[in-house]
């Protein structure tokens, strides 16, 4: 079977302190990024990463661009090391889903950095105006969940692999769900420390600033298919990527759907998660036991694959 690799990118809650920061030490094209970041946003996201604090860095408003500007860096010193390296499409969970879209082509670097900054305020400014919560699900069954988050009037946020699925909503609401997980099935309910409802209507107002900026911002067809959170399918014309990047903020991230598809109908045989923590392998791992999946982050981990590859 011939090797088709995917780039997947991180989401919110994988920034740590410290990311990226041995990566602009050692890499100029990593360096020239994190200063190109802090010009365009007009702060220094790159101290906030490298530095801290964690509080700031856990901002909505700021750890998006973070990961969106590691990721990128990350890739950059991939294609560097390895120039004649080709991936075959690309995926990201959430926030991730613009730098797959900025490393398959749709949109250049500084486009996407202005556009995730005006998703990240945007979404910081609705939890701020709301009282919203999620809870993660363990064990239970996908449509049972669903009768769930009816029941208590919650929506899905995310369907991140088999048995764990988030739930996002008014904050009595998410607690009525986790106090009823158990009668639907659920092994385990737990509320997450998060800003807010993500991926729930109470993302409306986020929803439509973001929905007016992907307007008027232009988009190229992806030179390698990029599949969306939203119908876990690979989008290529403009009106569909700026539909699925908007809805994306109300609407549930499908991420098992769409791990399933790129390996069932894109025929994916090898992914390579770049950007921190190790989530996204991890979910892979679960999706589909045994998929050959390898995380990048830092220089440690760049070197380590780098000599993998080249010892065959």
């Amino acid at each position: 079977m011939t090797k088709k690799l995917a780039l997947l990118f991180s989401g919110q809650g994988a920034q740590s302190v410290g990311m990226g920061k041995d990566l602009c030490s050692e890499y100029p094209v990593a360096s020239a990024l994190f200063k190109q970041a802090d010009e365009i946003l007009g702060y220094p996201l790159s101290q906030f990463m490298f530095e801290g604090p964690a509080e700031e860095l856990t901002k909505t408003s700021v750890c998006q661009p973070a990961l969106y500007v590691h990721g990128q860096a990350c890739l950059a010193v991939v294609k560097e090391k390895l120039p004649s390296l080709e991936f075959h499409a690309a995926a990201g969970l959430s926030l991730g889903e613009f730098t797959a879209h900025a490393a398959a082509g749709t949109f250049d670097f500084a486009t996407g950095l202005r556009l995730v900054d005006k998703r990240a305020r945007a979404m910081q400014a609705a939890c701020e105006a709301t009282e919203g919560a999620m809870a993660a699900i363990i064990g239970g069954d996908e449509d049972r969940m669903r009768d769930l988050a009816s029941a208590a009037d919650v929506d899905v946020a995310n369907l991140n692999s088999p048995g764990q699925i988030v739930l996002s909503g008014e904050s009595s609401k998410i607690a009525l769900a986790v106090s009823l997980a158990k009668e639907f099935g659920a092994r385990k309910a737990v509320e997450l420390t998060v800003a807010g409802a993500f991926h729930s209507r109470l993302m409306e107002s986020a929803y439509q600033t973001l929905k007016q900026a992907l307007e008027a911002t232009p988009m190229a067809e992806p030179r390698v298919p990029v599949v969306c959170n939203v119908d876990a399918t690979a989008v290529g014309d403009a009106e569909n990527i700026r539909r699925t990047l908007a809805d994306q903020v109300t609407g549930s991230v499908c991420w098992s759907q769409s791990v399933e598809y790129l390996i069932d109908h894109l025929h994916i045989t090898h992914f390579l998660e770049l950007g921190p923590g190790g989530v996204i392998a991890g979910l892979v791992g679960r999706i589909r036991k045994g998929t050959p999946v390898v995380s990048i982050s830092n220089v440690t981990s760049l070197e380590e694959w780098v000599g993998a590859l080249a010892a065959g």
